[in-house]
């Protein structure tokens, strides 16, 4: 398996911040990540069918009506789960509205918290040098009044992430399934269970530009909010809303 010099000691470094985490009832820690892109048409998925006749699809799977984004947030305190449909693309921007959704959809119940702590990859969207997810993930923190840490696992790693059990789990569920429209999809995903809960399900509709980049000028003050770990600074960041 690939190995970065620092993976060993940034493994150690996402058990001690998710030990301590866990272990402090005024931190919430979330689990997120993308899953690859599902391409919706009469496309053969490599599965097989529960029927009794099995669905007939396409013989050449070059053709499909549209593409969908799955971005996941995983509650590691409840196991409840959120999947959000993205229909345009993976960027900062669509990352963070689901994390703001998100929020807004259940901060009623995590009020007493004081920290969010984020187990992530770095991917082309969520990456500690990206820009837009600076000024994004800073402005987030502000918005709900929280202390954002973000851990990263290794590069190659990603498996280890949490979010990632779940992906699978919907992979088993709806594997052989013909998912010909974004309807059927997001019914699939909304019927599947995860630690034995329906997962809650959102399509996003909104078209997101890509290769968004913010100025020099302007990002100085996002990373005022922006503190890298002296150790490992790419790999753990915490962003205060002060």
């Amino acid at each position: 398996m690939k190995k970065i010099p620092e993976t060993d000691a940034i493994f150690e470094n996402v058990h001690q911040v998710n030990q301590e985490s866990d272990q402090n009832s005024k931190s919430l820690r979330i689990s997120i990540d993308s899953k690859a892109k599902v391409k919706i048409g009469n496309l053969s998925r490599n599965g097989k069918s529960r029927n009794l006749v099995a669905n007939v699809a396409d013989d050449h799977d070059h053709v499909w009506s549209s593409v969908l984004v799955p971005f996941g947030i995983l509650n590691l305190e409840t196991n409840k789960l959120s999947i959000y449909f993205g229909s345009s693309a993976e960027t900062s921007d669509f990352i963070v509205d689901c994390l703001s959704q998100w929020w807004e959809e259940h901060k009623d119940s995590y009020r007493h918290y004081e920290e969010l702590v984020i187990d992530l990859d770095g991917g082309s969207a969520t990456r500690s040098d990206r820009t837009q997810f600076i000024k994004r993930i800073v402005e987030l923190a502000k918005k709900i009044g929280l202390r954002i840490r973000l851990i990263y696992y290794p590069p190659y790693h990603s498996k280890y992430n949490a979010i990632e059990r779940c992906w699978a789990a919907l992979e088993k569920y709806w594997n052989g399934a013909i998912l010909d429209s974004i309807d059927t999809a997001v019914r699939w995903a909304s019927n599947m269970a995860w630690k034995g809960v329906k997962p809650i399900v959102h399509l996003i509709t909104k078209i997101y530009e890509k290769k968004i980049k913010v100025a020099p000028e302007d990002l100085q003050q996002y990373k005022d909010f922006w503190q890298p770990s002296a150790t490992l600074p790419k790999w753990d960041i915490i962003i205060s809303p002060h």
